[in-house]
């Protein structure tokens, strides 16, 4: 179909043609066990190292704080985990901002299972979290560098400096690609298939100093942090993607954010009882959310994919459970008839104007369909 387009980026990136390229050389060389002494193997280590040694300077931090992990929500569990178990003598408290990702929710959930004890922050209406934080010590504060589901930038830095000797987690998933990455963090997430690598790839990095311990079974690999084999190829093609773009960053993000102004005013204008969330200003390039009033969000992500166009609904992580998003009920707006939309690098005008003609129609159809 004319116009149609895959607008659903925030959950998986198309993966990046550098990714590809390389990825398909990788698979050829990076087959042996990078902790093994013969030649493959110190061949594939040589391959794992560069991917670190790209992964860091694109994120601005040392090599050896990187780890490749299966998958960013494993390494969110491993960097909130381990950084309260480096502070289990300190305090068993856990404050993270109430929109925050499932994979930190959870986390959460597995932490007070256990004894520990959980605050969520409080956020605006906009979702930006609350740089107040609770009194008495705290073990961690985990702070979401971007939301994923409405694109609001949190004050990382603000926060950071609240905590004082506290450690922040930060889940940069979302964000890392898309924007430069704020300070005063103690361990980040990332999950390369946001930015256009392979799925089936994570990096935690842990900052120099950080007291970390590992909150799982271990193992005898050479980076304390991971267990299991590293995917040699999927880190390196990750690499790749990931330096491409950083590369492409700046014009990417203004492209985009000039699509995503002209998504968030034709919505407003063209769409009866419509609310878009978010903050308009502060927030990742990419991606938009609204929510329109007596429609079904699952029926509507049906209709405008028999049109041709690709959105989520809901939370990203639990729209098949069809619960209404905790991240907007947190922010105080419209939990149902919600789409996400976020635009891939390859997204032009002509894609955008074709999705912002079929909307009002196919919300005005479902309305009617429902007697509205």
């Amino acid at each position: 179909m004319t116009g149609s387009a895959y607008l659903d980026a925030a959950s998986s990136e198309p993966l990046h043609p550098a990714a590809r390229d390389t990825l398909m050389a990788a698979l050829e060389h990076g087959y042996a066990d990078p902790r093994r002494l013969h030649g493959p193997a110190r061949n594939a280590r040589l391959m794992l190292d560069n991917a670190r040694e790209v992964v860091a300077a694109c994120l601005g931090v040392r090599p050896d704080e990187v780890t490749f992990t299966p998958s960013g929500t494993h390494a969110v569990h491993l960097g909130v985990l381990g950084l309260l178990a480096g502070r289990a003598r300190v305090s068993p408290v856990l404050a993270h901002s109430a929109v925050e990702h499932s994979s930190v929710v959870h986390a959460a959930q597995w932490h007070a299972a256990r004894g520990g004890e959980v605050v969520e922050l409080p956020v605006d209406r906009e979702g930006r979290s609350s740089t107040e934080l609770p009194d008495g010590p705290l073990g961690l504060v985990a702070l979401q560098a971007a939301n994923h589901e409405v694109g609001t930038i949190q004050p990382v830095e603000q926060v950071a400096e609240a905590a004082r000797e506290t450690p922040l987690f930060m889940d940069a998933c979302a964000a890392a690609g898309r924007v430069a990455l704020p300070d005063g963090w103690a361990a980040a997430a990332v999950s390369a298939h946001k930015w256009g690598g392979p799925a089936g790839v994570g990096a935690l990095v842990v900052r120099k100093g950080a007291r970390w311990r590992q909150p799982f079974p271990g193992d005898d690999r050479i980076d304390e942090r991971t267990t299991g084999f590293e995917n040699v190829p999927g880190a390196l093609a990750a690499a790749a993607a990931l330096q491409a773009m950083t590369a492409e960053r700046d014009d990417l993000a203004a492209r985009q954010h000039a699509l995503v102004d002209e998504i968030r005013t034709r919505v407003a204008a063209t769409v009866p009882d419509v609310e878009v969330v978010g903050s308009a200003d502060h927030r990742l390039p990419h991606l938009v959310t609204f929510s329109c009033l007596y429609v079904d969000g699952e029926a509507l992500v049906t209709e405008l994919d028999r049109r041709g166009f690709g959105v989520a609904s809901g939370s990203a992580c639990t729209a098949s459970t069809l619960e209404p998003s905790h991240v907007l009920a947190a922010m105080g707006v419209l939990t149902h008839g919600n789409v996400r939309v976020s635009l891939t690098r390859d997204v032009d005008r002509t894609q955008v104007d074709a999705f912002l003609d079929v909307l009002p129609e196919v919300v005005a159809a479902i309305r009617a369909e429902a007697g509205l």
